[in-house]
């Protein structure tokens, strides 16, 4: 059974920083496109951020180019979302989510294992 389990959300302020981790079990890590989505209150889901299974190519989206980054340890089973200089519009719930393809996307239709997701709020 394909577990992703996301964690490290919480209230920051505006400017501050988070880290989010997602634990993967139950498929072969390594073979596994990574994402992360987020969706905020009345809106839909939106990619942020993908990562090959290699790591060596990414996607961002443009409202995180520059403040966030992505990386995944293979050993670990571990996939991260190290967000900086956070704005209030970055509030929402952020998924992590697995699909089989080698190259990163920002279609949520091509994803195939999803997280719980752990809420951000980025409020003063």
């Amino acid at each position: 059974q394909v577990q992703l389990v996301e964690s490290g959300g919480g209230l920051v302020q505006p400017g501050g920083s988070l880290t989010l981790s997602c634990a993967a079990s139950g498929l072969t890590f390594g073979s596994y496109t990574m994402g992360w989505f987020r969706q905020a209150p009345g809106k839909g889901r939106e990619s942020v951020a993908a990562i090959s299974w290699s790591g060596g190519r990414t996607y961002f989206a443009d409202s995180a180019k520059g403040r966030f980054t992505i990386s995944r340890d293979n050993a670990k089973n571990m996939v991260y979302l190290r967000m900086n200089s956070l704005k209030v519009e970055d509030t929402a719930v952020y998924y992590c989510a697995a699909r089989s393809g080698t190259s990163p996307s920002n279609s949520p239709t091509t994803y195939t294992y999803w997280g719980q997701g752990t809420q951000v709020v980025v409020s003063s």
